[in-house]
């Protein structure tokens, strides 16, 4: 999104992906009901096992996933019961192969509760996720099963080659890391714990959308809105009305800190108004207060931790990741906040200068005024603003001449539109994915629009990931939340927007060229801190000339982008770079702070928010001018998702990011046999390998090159 998480899509995926419920019921009404069929619980009938949206029903999900628990449940029963030697092919294959149907239901359910959560979609979640949880603790707190998986690990291990010693290594190490060789008393705290902590996660990520819909900014007066274009008003009056219309016009909140809108609103008030709005939505001084629930996530994951034998919750996370532990993710953050603060300081007075040009020597510079100012100077500077290139940026052929076109010439895929496949909103778009030989790669869902049934953001993720012992073909979707225009008329994006749509890609890519034998390897199944690297590569393809001018197209006339206007706005990417990094460290460090805290450290929910403040002013990014990028009380990457002293995977997948997108420069961009050699080396390989093994076999790095990050970020 730049995640999504994901989250994410990745996080939200995955986290979800080891969650779920009590049984319920269904009265019968009248006389005798025929019976009816729930989809669900048999393999869908389209090609490649694609999801029937045309039939299945809210109320299917909760039976098909009780159904699908009790299918594991006897898969894991006849291996455990087996009397056999444990082997590879009878133990650890055997369960690789189980769980089929509950991967293929709970990947369906999962994905429409957070694209397009319903009433029902929630009430059903609210049973799913502990019955989910408990079926986690269930399957990794069976010794009995732990037992085998130990014998083939110590017996076998040094036999093996190739994707099945990786296999037996994952396998064994998520049942270590998980408490399984923990004495009696302190695995059933843990699975307490767990229980526990599934219950808030799921709180906190269903109280995030409320809170942002109940933000939203109500405006009476189009006056009020000077400064906006005559779309974006139009987008006003739209989300008003989607809105329950308690005004004529209405202003959305974002997920994010500061909102891009505030780079337009010439009414200071109304700026004040909204940046209030999005810092304030969860902190209590409104309907909603998600401390209470961050408190109790942070002492729990320190628990656990201290029950794991680390010293604090960041260093057992850290463990399986390319950082390895805190020392080295502070040591590589350190670095880029010394580069980073003189920066950021002589951004801040420029911009405040800037304005007092016209509002006054006494002005003062407030956070809500920053993205107005900045604007305008940047404007000032080179003569163009977002509202100048936006109607070169339409979506449709962001996809299409950007997207689908890099893509074909840097891999080879094309891309094919199919109507015939059922989606679960009518806004959604499906492509066939197709190698350069016709051969049928993976199915691509697109779902780009905003709905308050959706949370914010933006993810990737899969309803079936891709696998050769399965014979399943990826089945991937990207999410987003763009504002779609007024009926019969084109959406144009802002250049984040359209970068966004390229790092979704980047996730997607990644998940549609994988060829891997194992579903726990394949795809984006790497760790936080490698799995953002590819879709961050993915963004340099939206600024390569060639790339550019085939889909910066005005929506009108189909001309190009006027080479003067290109260069000028993608000239100014760096300006006032400071502040991007800026928002990401500060968020990065909030994160990292919460996580290497001891259990008995963790302060109260009246005292969480200055405790936010005490660690950013000892690290040296207390900046009112620039707060972090998610503040703690709306920080769903990590109380809601799987990104808990994660979020610094962000910058260090950049500098992974930067690093790639070097040796393409290097070695041309477009050209095909850089571009198989990536995918063969990198994309194709999921998490077969050592993740610093497939970056250096590419790079040719020994390790990461942070310097590369900086001078992409113009520091």
């Amino acid at each position: 999104m730049n995640i999504q998480l994901k989250h994410v899509l990745l996080v939200a995926g995955l986290a979800c992906a080891t969650l779920i419920t009590q049984a319920q019921t269904r009265k019968s009404q009248g006389k005798k009901a025929a019976p009816t069929v729930n989809s669900l619980m048999k393999q869908s009938t389209l090609p490649y096992n694609a999801p029937d949206f045309s039939k299945i029903k809210g109320e299917d999900y909760l039976p098909a996933i009780q159904a699908a628990i009790a299918e594991q449940r006897r898969e894991i029963k006849q291996i455990t019961d087996n009397r056999q030697k444990p082997t590879f092919a009878n133990t650890i294959l055997a369960y690789e192969r189980s769980g089929q149907m509950l991967n293929r239901v709970t990947g369906i359910f999962f994905c429409v509760t957070e694209a397009d959560k319903t009433p029902d979609l929630e009430k059903a979640e609210a049973a799913v996720i502990p019955m989910m949880t408990d079926f986690e603790n269930e399957i990794k707190f069976n010794q009995k099963f732990f037992q085998r998986i130990k014998y083939v690990y110590d017996h076998e291990l040094n036999q093996l080659k190739g994707e099945d010693k990786k296999l037996l290594e994952e396998v064994y190490k998520s049942f270590t890391h998980a408490g399984a060789l923990l004495p009696k008393e302190k695995m059933a705290r843990m699975q307490e714990i767990n229980n526990r902590l599934a219950k808030l996660q799921q709180d906190f990520g269903n109280m995030l959308p409320k809170a942002g819909n109940e933000a939203t900014v109500w405006v009476n007066d189009v006056k009020e809105l000077a400064g906006l274009s005559e779309t974006t008003i139009a987008q006003c009056k739209k989300d008003a009305e989607g809105r329950g219309g308690k005004a004529t016009y209405c202003i959305v909140i974002t997920n994010t800190t500061q909102q891009p809108i505030l780079a337009s609103l010439e009414n200071r008030a109304l700026r004040e108004r909204v940046y209030n709005a999005s810092i304030h939505r969860t902190d209590g001084t409104g309907a909603y207060n998600a401390f209470p629930i961050v408190v109790e996530i942070a002492r729990l994951r320190a628990e656990k931790a201290e029950l794991m034998g680390f010293k604090d919750y960041a260093s057992y996370s850290l463990e399986n990741t390319m950082a390895k532990n805190t020392a080295n993710a502070y040591v590589f953050l350190r670095q880029l906040i010394a580069a980073y603060q003189p920066k950021a300081e002589a951004e801040t007075k420029a911009i405040e200068d800037y304005a007092r040009q016209t509002e006054g020597t006494d002005f003062h510079l407030q956070p809500y005024d920053r993205f107005f100012y900045s604007a305008k100077m940047k404007k000032a500077q080179y003569s163009f603003s977002d509202d100048d290139v936006k109607p070169y940026f339409n979506l449709d052929s962001v996809l299409v001449n950007g997207i689908f076109y890099a893509a074909h010439r840097v891999y080879g895929l094309n891309f094919r539109e199919r109507t015939d496949l059922p989606t679960y909103h009518k806004d959604m778009k499906v492509f066939d994915v197709l190698d350069e030989n016709g051969k049928q790669m993976a199915l691509f869902y697109c779902d780009y629009f905003r709905r308050p049934t959706k949370r914010g953001g933006a993810w990737m993720s899969a309803f079936l990931k891709q696998s050769g012992d399965r014979k399943q073909l990826p089945l991937i979707y990207n999410v987003c939340n763009y504002a779609k225009a007024p009926e019969g008329q084109p959406t144009l994006l802002t250049w984040d927007e359209t970068q966004t749509m390229f790092h979704e890609f980047g996730h997607a890519l990644h998940g549609m060229l994988s060829n891997c034998t194992y579903n726990t390897l394949s795809g984006t199944s790497v760790s936080r801190d490698f799995v953002e690297m590819p879709s961050q590569f993915n963004e340099s393809f939206a600024s390569i000339p060639e790339v550019f001018n085939h889909y910066a197209r005005h929506y009108k006339t189909g001309e190009a982008m006027p080479d003067a206007l290109r260069d000028k706005m993608l000239g100014s990417l760096n300006f006032h770079s400071a502040y991007a990094l800026g928002e990401n460290l500060a968020a990065t460090c909030v994160d990292m702070a919460w996580h290497c805290l001891s259990s008995a450290e963790i302060p109260t929910a009246e005292e969480a928010q200055q405790f936010e403040m005490k660690v950013l002013k000892e690290i040296g990014l207390l900046n009112t001018q620039i707060p972090p990028r998610y503040s703690t009380s709306y920080f769903n990457h990590i109380w809601g998702g799987g990104y808990a002293a994660g979020y610094y995977s962000y910058l260090w997948s950049e500098v992974l990011a930067v690093n790639v997108a070097d040796y393409f420069e290097k070695h041309g961009a477009l050209t095909r046999a850089v571009g198989d050699a990536f995918r063969a080396k990198v994309l194709s390989r999921g998490n077969t390998r050592d993740l610093m093994f497939i970056f250096s076999d590419f790079t040719g790095l020994s390790a990461p090159d942070a310097k590369s990050l900086l001078k992409a970020r113009g520091l």
